[in-house]
């Protein structure tokens, strides 16, 4: 929790700024924040169940430049969430942070020579529940830090499509008894491992209907160093409705593969596995 306090505080004159950007001529920002909660008590209830607590809080800031021939686009995101089931300790449901920074200069129509840079992570340590003694993962462990140089093709505020032939991939494990077990792809006693390959990020965003907008991004990598041919997925989907001013129901899914990444199924067995998340929810929002 300290360490949510602490990233909040850091990025609060983010916000700041981002609501008086539009005073500054060449920069607009902004952001949205939205909290859900969610609770379940039961009593002599014969059907079974288990009281149960549940919060899912997320931060979207940018603050764009553009300036004749020259674009510059910031995207920070932020997620966590807990759930509280009755006898059970609080356990993490969400935990992502992830930072965006491109710079463009015009080339031809709507394509713009591009580079980008990208840091992905998590706030909290994350436990092989039910057992929570067993830690598989923290803060900075792991953490991805991505440097590309290419093309973006923005033909629209809703669409843009970056393309990279030339990326450098560095996958992190600051924890110590994490990096020792070689997880995330990292060779066992270190704490680094690099990778070189081509970089594809694609952004849309659209209203489809009154209250109703929908927003997906993929990012994919090919290492040409080793098995190319085995990329890595990450994709979001973000449905959002509204009701009224501040009341939203958001539903969101994340898909993941990384050859790298292995996982154990029931029975103990490790492979690569494509890992997906889904979440609902339903609560305030708040967008400037």
């Amino acid at each position: 929790m300290k360490r949510i306090i602490l990233i909040i505080f850091v990025f609060t004159p983010v916000l700041i700024y981002a609501q008086k950007a539009d005073s500054i001529k060449y920069w607009k920002g902004g952001g949205m924040g939205s909290l859900m909660f969610s609770q379940l008590s039961l009593t002599n209830w014969a059907a079974g169940g288990e009281n149960s607590v549940a919060f899912n809080s997320f931060f979207n800031l940018y603050a764009n430049y553009k300036k004749e021939k020259r674009t510059w686009d910031n995207t920070f995101d932020l997620a966590y969430g807990i759930v509280k089931q009755n006898g059970i300790a609080a356990r993490k449901a969400d935990d992502r942070l992830e930072l965006n920074s491109k710079f463009g200069q015009y080339a031809f129509k709507h394509w713009y020579y591009s580079g980008l840079l990208q840091i992905k992570s998590q706030m909290a340590p994350g436990f092989k529940y039910p057992n929570d003694s067993i830690r598989i993962s923290n803060l900075f462990a792991p953490a991805y830090l991505s440097i590309a140089l290419g093309m973006d093709f923005k033909p629209s505020s809703n669409f843009t499509l970056f393309i990279s032939p030339l990326t450098g991939k560095s996958t992190f494990v600051f924890d110590t008894f994490l990096s020792n077990q070689g997880v995330f792809g990292v060779v066992a006693g270190k704490k680094f491992r690099g990778e070189f390959g081509g970089f594809v990020k694609m952004m849309f965003k659209k209203e489809l209907m009154k209250n109703l907008s929908f927003q997906t991004k993929v990012d994919l990598f090919s290492n040409y160093l080793k098995e190319p041919e085995a990329i890595d997925v990450n994709w979001e989907t973000l449905f959002g409705l509204k009701f009224g001013k501040y009341i939203t129901a958001n539903l969101s899914t994340l898909l993941i593969y990384d050859k790298d990444i292995m996982i154990k199924n029931e029975q103990g067995v490790e492979s690569d596995r494509v890992q997906l998340k889904e979440l609902f929810g339903l609560g305030f929002s708040y967008k400037f």
